[in-house]
């Protein structure tokens, strides 16, 4: 079905793996479409809970776009439809959480994409950056804002004024990445953090992301009227009482999504 990408479904989670380990994975425009049409397959198939990007092989989760592709671009074409920037959007706002699996170089574009991934966890050999000033571009698919929002403008500007590529360890001491583990236990470790996230109430998990990415974009007082709302929202559910119900009964609860 797909040229550039592998799905992978396990259970509850979906796994894209972006396919191109010959080229570093990297992230042509066919690509990208390709990565937009599985997100709405996985959205409709009445199984899959949690999307988990990577890339195939151990050298590079995503190292960039397609420089090809890149010096066709002209003026306009960053309005385009399908634009990288449009589609990180729509995984950054997704109905499910995502993690980034980094398994190797995450570099312009593929740094882009883990930033719009809800949780980043990274393999120990792994380096993460935005190289483009060295193209005379600047980020231009949210990493210039996603960056300093996540590690603070002066790390971001130092990143990206120098090109920086920071270490697996480094991106966890700035707040980057969440977890660091050898690449053996990569998957391992994904796993069990997408196992924590499952076992919550899952629209409990969907106006938590809401509250907090959109919170994150205005005054904190606004903010809390968005998590006021969505608490309304989640105290009207069975999961909520179910979920109580639970507790009080010290049994596992059972969610479904009403």
């Amino acid at each position: 079905m797909y040229e550039n990408i592998i799905v992978k479904k396990e259970g509850q989670l979906a796994y894209i793996y972006i396919n191109l380990p010959e080229v570093r994975n990297r992230l042509s425009k066919e690509t990208l479409s390709e990565i937009r049409d599985a997100l709405v397959e996985i959205k409709h198939d009445g199984v899959s809970q949690l999307v988990v990007f990577t890339g195939e092989g151990d050298k590079a989760f995503a190292a960039g776009a397609d420089i090809t592709q890149l010096n066709e671009k002209e003026m306009l074409d960053v309005f385009a439809t399908g634009s990288m920037q449009e589609i990180y959007d729509e995984i950054e706002a997704y109905d499910m959480p995502t993690i980034a699996m980094i398994n190797g170089l995450a570099l312009g574009g593929g740094c882009e994409l883990a930033l719009a991934c809800d949780i980043r966890v990274m393999a120990d050999h792994a380096k993460i950056g935005l190289p483009e000033l060295n193209l005379s571009i600047i980020p231009g698919a949210g990493g210039t804002q996603r960056l300093s929002r996540i590690v603070g403008k002066g790390k971001a500007l130092e990143m990206i004024l120098l090109g920086k590529f920071l270490s697996a360890e480094e991106a966890m001491t700035h707040g980057l990445v969440t977890e660091v583990v050898p690449l053996q236990f990569l998957k391992d470790k994904v796993d069990e953090i997408a196992e924590q996230i499952l076992a919550k109430g899952p629209l409990a998990v969907k106006l938590a992301k809401m509250a907090v990415q959109y919170g994150a974009e205005t005054d904190q007082k606004t903010g809390q009227i968005i998590e006021k709302l969505a608490q309304a929202v989640l105290f009207a559910t069975a999961d909520k009482k179910e979920g109580t119900k639970a507790f009080m009964e010290k049994r596992k609860p059972v969610f479904t999504s009403k």
